[in-house]
């Protein structure tokens, strides 16, 4: 296959799916709407993952697993929710297959094999779990129950797109319970918190932390907070959410405890998620033509050493020289690949790993070996210096906090430089369709504006910032009173 990629300038969409395919991140499958995540793209799923986790747990949060299925009538138990994600479930209906009479050697569903209860793939897991946390919570001593769950979701999307939207995908769902609205709002707010801090520390993609507006909600929630980053091509990207659900599952589902003072009361609930979009946000923020690049804190391979030789004496007196400098680096936590394959030549390496974003190369050929040197190459700018090999651990150990802070700062200039404050609607337009980004402008609140502009600019309310100042003005669309802006976007 050829590595060249479509230019980004030149259309992103084919860049972006290019790219997944030709770095061995995904490829389609044999299922409508869902991928195959191949073993370099788990890897990043994997360092994600083992991130997240880490910081879940560090907040107080434990791990456990709930059923995949879900019995129609616990779907239905809470209106909103159900009527949200209803047009997206896919239902079993039967149990078993049989030969078919008619067509040898076929299978079909067998007629006499009808569940009595349809069930729900879950599109989410509110229902499965606030069902089970009646029987875990009796108590104000039971709470507040914090509970985390990694796992894969359906729902039934008709447009698909690798990682930022298929038909099943992976994700963590947490989902807490608590004795007043106060801890359950500050678990919602906290846990977004953790949303742009993994986004902005390990992704090195800058965030704007804000609540949704009423119509952006998920289903169910009295309140959603998300965090919103910005893509290369001025779109907006939803990368994490977390929703204050007050008291509606619980009353859905009859979830009461104890209180200190012996009343019966109805939990607080909490529900919250990411999942592998987060992957797509990498690739769309910081990669360019010449394909992926990585922050090396979610690199599978931070550094790769390629080894320029010929024969295999010159080879081995390489590998000799590096040996003690590659266990140097991986004592030090860095993943470093030393790739001695002879199937390929150097060239050909190089290009491999700039197209799966590997941050430091490092070549030593015969004269490294002479005077003592190695060359190294940075992906996230293609600068290239020769480095002593006596320096060379500290010297990349440097390099990579130095290509995580780059890449960082690169996006938030960009970010910074697409937030535009509008005050007509004929400028909202224009930058909408002609600059992209962000456009900060006053909104009088009401849906019906809200829908209008979506119709005219296929433009979205992504959030009301967490740090929007009070600022008296007049609707960008309607000239209604308005008391403060929001950020709106076209958007993944």
């Amino acid at each position: 296959m050829s590595k060249h990629l479509t230019k980004r300038a030149e259309d992103y969409s084919k860049w972006y799916n290019e790219l997944i395919v030709k770095a061995d991140l995904a490829e389609n499958s044999a299922v409508r709407g869902c991928m195959v995540i191949k073993p370099y793209g788990f890897a990043i799923w994997e360092k994600m993952q083992a991130e997240l986790d880490r910081m879940f747990k560090e907040t107080g949060h434990q791990n456990a697993y709930f059923p995949l299925l879900v019995p129609k009538s616990l779907f239905e138990a809470e209106e909103k929710n159900a009527e949200g994600f209803a047009k997206e479930c896919a239902v079993v209906t039967h149990y078993r297959l049989e030969t078919d009479p008619d067509n040898e050697g076929k299978l079909r569903v067998d007629p006499n094999a009808k569940l009595q209860e349809e069930l729900i793939i879950r599109p989410t897991s509110e229902a499965i779990i606030w069902n089970t946390y009646k029987g875990w919570i009796q108590s104000h001593r039971d709470l507040p129950l914090l509970i985390n769950q990694w796992a894969n979701v359906m729902r039934w999307e008709m447009r698909t797109r690798p990682f930022l939207r298929t038909a099943e995908f992976l994700w963590q769902e947490g989902h807490t319970a608590h004795a007043t609205r106060e801890e359950a709002v500050v678990e919602a707010k906290q846990m977004q918190e953790v949303y742009a801090t993994f986004a902005e520390e390990f992704m090195a993609m800058p965030v704007v932390k804000g609540a949704k507006s009423e119509s952006e909600r998920f289903a169910g929630a009295e309140d959603t907070y998300t965090i919103e980053a910005l893509m290369q091509d001025g779109k907006a990207l939803q990368a994490g959410t977390s929703h204050f659900l007050g008291q509606n599952f619980a009353k859905a589902f009859d979830v009461k405890y104890t209180s200190k003072e012996g009343k019966q009361e109805y939990v607080w609930a909490t529900s919250w998620g990411v999942s592998t979009r987060l992957i797509g946000g990498l690739i769309m923020t910081h990669s360019d033509d010449a394909g992926l690049v990585l922050p090396p804190k979610l690199a599978p391979i931070q550094v790769v050493v390629v080894p320029i030789y010929k024969g295999e004496d010159q080879l081995n007196a390489i590998f000799d020289k590096m040996k003690p400098i590659v266990e140097e680096l991986k004592s030090k936590g860095v993943s470093v690949k030393f790739d001695d394959r002879d199937t390929m030549r150097p060239g050909a390496k190089f290009a491999e790993y700039e197209l799966k974003g590997v941050p430091v190369r490092v070549a030593i050929g015969n004269r490294d070996l002479e005077n003592g040197t190695v060359e190294v190459a940075r992906r996230d700018t293609f600068d290239k210096q020769t480095v002593e090999q006596s320096n060379l651990v500290d010297f990349v150990s440097n390099l990579l906090e130095e290509i995580q802070s780059n890449l960082f700062n690169k996006a938030l200039t960009y970010r910074n430089t697409h937030i535009t404050k509008v005050d007509s609607f004929e400028e909202f337009k224009d930058v909408i369709e002609n600059k992209g980004g962000f456009v900060s402008a006053h909104w009088d609140g009401t849906e019906e504006t809200e829908d209008k502009i979506k119709d005219l600019t296929k433009a979205t309310i992504r959030c009301i910032p967490n740090d929007v100042v009070e600022e008296e003005g007049t609707c960008v669309f309607s000239d209604g009173k308005s008391t403060r802006r929001v950020l709106f976007a076209k958007a993944y």
